[in-house]
């Protein structure tokens, strides 16, 4: 069963990079969902769509998928520029300002 390895974008809702760090083995869907005609729930009968494992590196995921013979996929991920700016909304706060602080 086919396998993706990437690193997960943070989250749109913050600034922070918390569960970014590690790589993502996940197995790709072997079958479609259904729709239960009564709830409207989706279902499915892959129990693989369930398994998601981390990783500290990318060859810590692309040997665990070598050794148990898994034929994975590897994103590599997008690197984010930094969004740390001079005189930002921190420097209104700094102890070394010479102007006062005024609204």
């Amino acid at each position: 069963m086919p396998a993706r390895i990437y690193k997960p974008a943070r989250n749109a809702m913050t600034s922070g990079t918390a569960k970014t760090r590690n790589w993502v083995l996940d197995y790709t869907p072997a079958s479609a969902r259904e729709i239960d005609p009564l709830m409207g729930w989706t279902s499915s009968s892959d129990t693989q769509a369930q398994v998601r494992l981390r990783f500290e590196t990318r060859e810590a995921a692309l040997d665990y998928a070598r050794d148990h013979g898994i034929d994975a996929v590897v994103q590599e991920p997008h690197k984010r520029k930094q969004n740390i700016r001079p005189g930002g909304y921190g420097d209104n706060f700094a102890t070394n300002r010479r102007t006062v602080w005024t609204h």
